[in-house]
């Protein structure tokens, strides 16, 4: 990888080796250079097991992203006499990294939770409008020349008022979710691991089902919001499937392992459910070509998350929980508890 250290300072030996991973917003990377002895990726290539491994070798801290599998190995070579002292997490979801061996080599995981709700929220919303109402397949007709013209039958959805959203997840995001959907008519039933507060299920007027499978059965939409760990990965495979009724939508913007992609496909492919809209997959960047072929499915690049304003304040949040252990703190936004 094409790489470039800042120019060091006065201080630069007091400053922490700062190793990242991928090219972040240019003013979050010239803040960083201006705090931080910062070494850039200028190819935003994805950095290999071994190239992670070598550089938690050389680095106090490492700026992962979710493109990036921090596997034991990293932190083997930083406890091994390595320099790695910090692992700074940009983004929230943090199943891409071994936080077993991060706290047996008793180093910090930080990530950015918070920043990204609005954001992620907003998309699993469009979502939701979009595979029902058939708005990627309308745009896609529109564009090939053979639309013509307005027919009373033609492009026939559904609409989703008065349709049961059933989110999976009752986070901050499902949360906001939900806040969003109720604008819209729908009514909301949550599974969680935990029931939320009463004053806050009455603020959504929300419906808790303890058990998912019953809540699987009597929803039109499934929304994803969970994260992605051991319970929860093919939470949703061939028997949820097959509990769900024929006109539902599963949309998953959480992340791809949730969903049993094998499932996901024949499910699709026998009519078991209506469609799906799509943010995340199983084995990104790989796409099933089934679902690429499949009708009744909006396929996303992982953008849940993408806008300038949310990108930003991720690097925000890694600068902040960087400076802060600098200075011999708790980081604010710690993953793991329990440190020495």
């Amino acid at each position: 990888m094409a790489s470039r250290s800042a120019r060091p300072s006065r201080a630069a030996q007091t400053r922490p080796k700062v190793i990242v991973t991928r090219r972040l917003p240019q003013a979050v990377e010239a803040r960083m250079a201006e705090l931080f002895d910062v070494e850039l990726n200028l190819d935003d290539v994805a950095m290999t097991p071994e190239a992670l491994a070598a550089a938690a070798a050389r680095c106090d801290v490492l700026v992962p992203t979710v493109t990036d599998h921090v596997h034991s190995g990293v932190f083997a070579a930083a406890a091994a006499g390595g320099r790695m002292k910090l692992c700074a997490n940009f983004g929230v979801g943090v199943d891409h990294i071994d936080l077993a061996a991060a706290r047996a080599a008793n180093i910090p995981v930080t990530n950015t939770p918070g920043v990204l709700t609005d954001d992620t929220a907003d998309m699993v919303m469009a979502l939701i409008l979009s595979v029902p109402r058939r708005l990627a397949e309308g745009e896609k007709l529109v564009r090939s020349g053979e639309w013509q013209g307005w027919a009373p039958t033609g492009m026939l959805g559904h609409r989703i008022t008065g349709k049961r959203l059933g989110v999976v997840g009752m986070g901050r995001i499902g949360r906001a979710v939900a806040a969003r959907a109720r604008a819209f008519g729908l009514t909301i039933h949550y599974h969680n691991r935990h029931r939320l507060p009463g004053e806050l299920e009455g603020e959504l007027e929300a419906t808790w089902w303890d058990n998912l499978d019953a809540m699987l059965a009597r929803v039109d939409i499934i929304t994803l919001n969970c994260p992605h760990t051991p319970e929860t990965h093919h939470l949703i495979g061939a028997r949820q499937f097959g509990l769900m009724q024929r006109h539902a939508y599963i949309i998953n913007a959480a992340r791809g392992e949730i969903v049993e992609t094998e499932a996901l496909c024949a499910a699709l492919a026998k009519g078991t459910i209506a469609g799906a809209g799509l943010d995340v997959y199983e084995h990104e960047p790989a796409v099933d070509p089934r679902l690429l072929a499949a009708p009744g499915v909006v396929l996303l690049p992982h953008m849940g998350s993408a806008t300038f304003e949310g990108r930003q304040a991720m690097g925000e949040k890694v600068i902040a929980n960087i400076r802060v252990w600098a200075d011999g703190h708790r980081p604010p936004d710690q993953v793991l508890e329990g440190w020495a």
